[in-house]
Order: structure tokens, then sequence, then C-alpha cells
């Protein structure tokens, strides 16, 4: 069964669950700030994982990341909106975390398994992995963008948009159907 896109209704009752906690679990707002980061930029959570503020760099008005990917080897620099770097800022400011120190010191099998515990709670059925943020990501920057695939295939540097299709869940069918409910002749 493959990994499934979070809906926002999902994304919001997970993201609240993990910094409130729930019987049988405590709350773990690092967990949820790191899949929150993946839902926002579109990373992997392994590449997040790895992050330090001192990786945010200022460029003139804007923030940026440079780094590079650990699945890919590729290199990826991309804007940071200044809400996100003043809002992981403010999270290393209450966890005392330094600059040159790792936001999120945890594995990705660690947070795989809080989200998996809190995902049981919820009663949430579907096959939702880290993955399913990236996913998030994606589908909404689709959607919000004016069905811009090749916008999506971009951010999420995927080669082709074949891929970039299957990623956000566009089949033929749905393409098809898209096209046959379109007929316009005068």
């Amino acid at each position: 069964m493959a990994v499934v896109s979070l809906t926002q209704e999902q994304y919001k009752d997970i993201i609240e669950t993990m910094q409130t906690g729930g019987q049988g679990f405590r709350a773990n707002p690092r967990i949820a700030a790191a899949l929150q980061l993946e839902a926002n930029l579109g990373m992997r959570i392994g590449d997040i994982l790895q992050l330090k503020l001192s990786d945010i760099v200022r460029d003139g008005g804007r923030y940026h990341l440079n780094i590079v990917e650990e699945k890919t080897g590729k290199r990826r620099s991309f804007t940071v909106p200044p809400e996100i770097v003043i809002w992981l800022h403010d999270y290393a400011d209450q966890n005392g975390i330094k600059k040159t120190e790792r936001l999120f010191p945890l594995t990705v099998r660690a947070v795989q398994k809080h989200l998996s515990v809190v995902c049981d709670y919820l009663e949430i059925e579907e096959n939702i992995s880290t993955h399913s943020f990236r996913k998030f990501f994606a589908t909404s920057i689709y959607r919000e963008n004016g069905n811009d695939l090749v916008l999506v295939q971009n951010l999420l540097q995927h080669s082709s948009p074949a891929i970039t299709r299957r990623y956000i869940g566009i089949s033929e069918e749905r393409m098809e159907k898209a096209l046959t409910s379109h007929v316009n002749l005068v």
C-alpha cells in the first residue's frame, strides 16, 4: 500500500496531538516541529533531522538553505520564508539549541514510531508515514498554485513530471476524466 498525503485536518490533528500527548504516550513537541518543517518546506525527514540554524543563510532580504540532499546527493538551494526562520529561532531558543547544533537530534525511526503511535491513537487508518508530510506539502503547493505541476516538480527536485504526477496522486484516470469533462465546443 502506497504512502498517502495528509488532509489538512489530519495534519492539524497529528501535530496538535503530538504537542499535547495522549493516553499511553507523552507529548513530543520536537517531533511535531520536525514534521511541521517537512510539511512547510517539502524536505525529506532525513534532511530535516540534520538541519542546524547555521544552515540558514541570510542573503540580502531573504533567507535560504543550501544543502546536499541525503537521498539523492543533489545540491538544493531554496528560499525559507521569514516566518519559518523566526519560528525555528524561537524553537531553538525554547529548547536551548545552539546555532551549530542539530535542531532535531532524532532518528527517522524514532519519528516514524511516534507518528505511528499518534495515528493509532487518532484512529487514522490510512498508510501515513513521515513521507506523508512531504506529500502534503507537494499536494498543497500544487492546489494553491493553479495546479502547476512543473513548479512542484522543481520544488521536489523530481527528474520528470510523470514522477511528480504519481507522487501527488494524479492518475491517468483523473487526467482522462478532467479532459472529457472539459469539452467546451462553440
